[in-house]
């Protein structure tokens, strides 16, 4: 079992940064797939980014470049570095783990994944 906490969203004007952070606990290794997931009202959720076990990154093409997934092991915790900020990317932000490691990626189906966090809020204006 994981349990998955995010913090760090909020509002930032279009251009900004925020870092994201998902505190896991639970587990005592690496070896699982991580992952950041966004959703708006009224549309599916969609996949950001994820690490796999081997530190491997993927992205979505909309945030390739300007969000960076990263995992601190010793602190058991799971981060999205998000620059150069679009009104687009407002959303819900969810990190979700899964423990079957192979072919982790953001396109992973949602209802594939294990656990999930109960989201944070980030809003981006003009």
């Amino acid at each position: 079992q994981l349990r998955l906490v995010e913090s760090g969203g909020g509002s930032v004007q279009s251009g900004g940064s925020l870092r994201l952070s998902c505190a896991v606990s639970g587990h005592t290794t690496s070896n699982y797939c991580a992952g950041w997931f966004r959703q708006v009202p009224g549309k599916e959720r969609e996949g950001v980014a994820a690490l796999d076990g081997a530190g491997r990154t993927s992205y979505a093409d909309s945030v390739k470049g300007r969000f960076t997934i990263s995992r601190d092991n010793a602190k058991n915790a799971l981060y999205l570095q998000m620059s150069s900020l679009r009104p687009e990317d407002t959303a819900m932000y969810y990190c979700a783990a899964d423990y079957y490691d192979t072919g982790c990626s953001p396109r992973r189906a949602p209802s594939i994944w294990d656990y999930w966090g109960q989201g944070t809020q980030v809003t981006v204006s003009l």
